[in-house]
């Protein structure tokens, strides 16, 4: 297979992103257990993980499609239909963040974005999340941002939660 072809077969992963994904091979008995970094890397880069994306990885780590489409599905941190915001708000609904206000905490976000639990804002910067557990008791009700834990949250801290994550992002924070 020349390069023009093998690079043609890769329209999404590109060959930055297949080179990213190779380096754990050396890490493990075979490529298929590759699957979960691999799939990490290509939401970290596309934002989600669409059909065209899936055929290209099944591909690349010599797997079926319907495995990887699995793996995709089980997982509610992987997204199959659209896009990501920058910001990623998981609010947990644990027992333990249910019985400190978890609930309410998660209205209240819903609210203030004016999407519901699984939507991105219009502009692209928020997806609300509805989490299960974030494994956080202490920190009871509990919200994550991207891969940063905040907790224990109230509505004025979610306030000026909201208000930085826009100024991080350039916008007025009151928008």
């Amino acid at each position: 297979m020349t390069a023009e072809v093998q690079t043609a077969d890769y329209e999404l992963l590109g060959p930055e992103l297949r080179q990213e994904i190779a380096k754990y091979f050396p890490r493990y008995p075979e490529r298929r257990a590759v699957l979960l970094p691999a799939l990490h890397l290509v939401q970290e880069q596309l934002g989600y993980i669409p059909q065209q994306a899936i055929a290209e990885l099944a591909r690349f780590l010599e797997i079926h499609p319907a495995e990887i489409a699995d793996v995709v599905s089980f997982y509610s941190f992987f997204r199959r239909d659209r896009p990501l915001g920058k910001f990623r708000l998981w609010v947990c609904r644990s027992l333990s963040c249910a019985c400190r206000g978890g609930e309410s905490l998660l209205a209240y976000v819903s609210q203030k974005l004016g999407i519901a639990p699984g939507q991105t804002t219009p502009d692209g910067l928020f997806t609300l999340e509805a989490a299960e557990c974030l494994g956080a008791c202490d920190f009871a009700p509990a919200i994550m941002v991207n891969d940063t834990l905040h907790g224990p949250m109230t509505f004025e801290m979610v306030d000026e939660l909201l208000a930085s994550l826009r100024k991080e992002a350039g916008q007025s924070p009151g928008v």
